[in-house]
């Protein structure tokens, strides 16, 4: 039986956003999203993506997807999806691909439904549409502004307003995904085609990221959209993890006594996370901005390596990766404010406590449920042994979010570590 291919266009060009397909939402790359969701639809046999740009191809490559190389004539601002579409067909067949269903998937639509998607193919594969698209139902009043701005009513009477209960709603693309028979598809160049078919999704869903304003709103909202129905999701595939301390390994207060002597609470149960993660050799740095001894101190009692006084952890943390050949995308970095952020959007696993600062938040691909200095190591520890499990898949995730499971820590006192 001929294959479902889903075909996922991106350019490296964009002139709203600056290299917009590799831009983040909920911490994972918006391409990646993308073929993380064809790849959880059990319809798609095939996920390819069609670019121009080596860094988006590096990145759908590492996330599971097929590439074809997007001539430079087929990349261009005027140049339509269609013929990316067509090109693509072209290359498969000439690798012996019986491509017979087109699942057309925007990587500029960040939260694609899986279950929709299924929905959608199936139309196609029983052949009871030749053509389907994602849409939203609305109840909406329609306008546009004619001749000298007046406005002109679209799909109803200017006159009668009728009550929603009275009214048949109208369907508004959202341009998540259009899945096409590949056939319909050569012969019309054209999406729509045949009989055409639609597939609702949840309103939520339907973010098209166009301007800033909208990546910015879709990052707000990840968490949200993102979590696991039942509030678990999936094991972190990351070969190494690196932290920051205070708020982290910490709860992110200072005591201090009439001497003025100050000090800071942490976990016993961190510290058996941490002592798990060593026995399974994979490799974990604490990696602070501030010199205060109490890291180092804290770093000696748990076996690990240190890294502080980083006026720039970004780049402590790169060469730190380099030094051992683990691919950033393969490192789980755990953070809590502002001063984490840029390493968090340069590995594949950025995750936050949960009281993190707003901006950590919205950077993080996983949120835990535990904070910092009340087992948030130990709930990373738990998810990151669970990735190198044999019966969990290496690779991308099965959700993108994550919320873990409660774990029992103490606090002994350690001496003061500024944040």
């Amino acid at each position: 039986m001929s294959e479902a291919v889903a075909i996922i266009p991106a350019r490296g060009g964009s002139k709203g956003i600056l290299r917009k397909n590799l831009q983040r939402v909920g911490g994972v790359p918006l391409v990646a999203r993308a073929v993380d969701a064809a790849r959880r639809c059990p319809a798609i046999d095939r996920v390819v993506v069609t670019t121009d740009d080596a860094d988006i191809a590096a990145v759908a490559a590492e996330w599971g997807a097929e590439i074809v190389e997007r001539p430079a004539d087929l990349s261009g601002d005027e140049a339509g999806s269609e013929s990316a579409l067509l090109h693509a067909l072209d290359v498969l067949e000439a690798r012996r691909v019986d491509a017979g269903i087109v699942a057309f998937l925007q990587a500029t639509s960040p939260f694609l439904d899986v279950d929709a998607l299924t929905t959608a193919v199936q139309l196609v594969r029983s052949r009871r549409r030749d053509s389907v698209f994602s849409a939203v139902e609305t109840y909406g009043f329609l306008w546009r502004k004619g001749g000298g701005g007046a406005a002109e009513a679209i799909n109803h009477d200017a006159d009668v307003r009728p009550r929603r209960q009275d009214r048949d709603p109208h369907h508004l693309e959202t341009g998540g995904f259009y899945v096409l028979r590949a056939s319909g598809l050569r012969a019309a160049r054209h999406r729509f085609f045949g009989s055409i078919g639609i597939v609702e999704v949840d309103p939520r869903t339907a973010i098209e990221i166009d301007t800033l304003q909208e990546l910015e709103t879709a990052r707000a909202v990840a968490g949200l959209i993102d979590r696991a129905p039942d509030g678990h999701g999936a094991a972190i595939a990351a070969d190494a993890v690196v932290t920051d301390f205070d708020g982290v390994h910490t709860d992110d207060r200072v005591r201090v006594d009439q001497d003025g002597i100050e000090s800071v609470a942490v976990s016993r149960s961190d510290g058996m996370g941490v002592s798990l993660l060593r026995a399974a050799g994979i490799p974990f740095l604490i990696l602070s901005t501030e010199a205060n001894p109490v890291v180092a101190a804290r770093g000696r009692k748990l076996g690990v390596e240190v890294r502080q006084g980083a006026a720039d952890k970004a780049a402590v943390l790169r060469d730190w990766a380099k030094g051992r050949g683990i691919p950033l995308s393969r490192i789980a970095y755990l953070g809590n404010d502002v001063n984490d952020l840029s390493c968090l959007e340069i590995v594949g696993w950025p995750v936050a406590v949960p009281d993190a600062h707003p901006l950590v938040l919205s950077a993080a691909r996983v949120v835990l449920d535990r904070p910092g200095g009340s087992g948030a190591v130990r709930d990373l520890a738990e998810r990151v042994l669970a990735g190198r499990s044999p019966a969990t898949p290496a690779g991308a995730p099965r959700q993108v979010h994550e919320r873990a499971a409660d774990a029992a820590s103490d606090h002994p006192t350690a001496p003061l570590e500024a944040s």
